[in-house]
């Protein structure tokens, strides 16, 4: 069985991230978070399309649904080699995408998670904190 610090570098290693409900779930099943990075890593490992431009793909996903949580896959995709660029496009595609989700956000709002999809990127590449959602609580005397 693996502690909950193996699990954190191996999720890093693979994944060059560690989702937040993994930094919690790993301290009680580690086993688990390299389970889900080995999984993960069959749908963005490298592959006819490289991860950084899938990791990319969910980041826009991610602005099309304003979808908070799917932001952070902007993480990966810079320590893959994603460029400003590719970041601005793919954040581009997502916001015009959300005028298009049947039932979806909309283009203003979907530029608000386009400009923090940026933020994000200008943060991890100056080595600055990005975290931009207020931690989950829990109250189960679990952790």
């Amino acid at each position: 069985m693996a502690t909950p610090q193996e699990a954190n570098e191996y999720m890093m290693k693979k994944m060059k991230f560690v989702p937040r409900m993994y930094q919690v779930l790993n301290n009680v099943v580690p086993d688990g978070g390299i389970a889900f990075a080995d999984f993960y890593m069959t749908v963005f490992g490298d592959g006819a399309i490289p991860k950084r431009l899938k990791e990319l793909m969910f980041t826009s996903i991610g602005v099309a649904y304003c979808s908070p949580r799917c932001l952070i896959h902007v993480v990966p995709a810079i320590a893959d080699g994603a460029t400003d660029g590719e970041i601005l496009e793919s954040v581009a595609v997502g916001m015009v995408a959300a005028g298009f989700v049947p039932g979806g956000p909309g283009i203003p709002y979907a530029f608000e998670y386009a400009a923090k999809v940026l933020d994000i990127a200008a943060k991890v590449r100056a080595g600055e904190k990005w975290e931009y959602l207020p931690a989950s609580q829990f109250n189960h005397g679990i952790f």
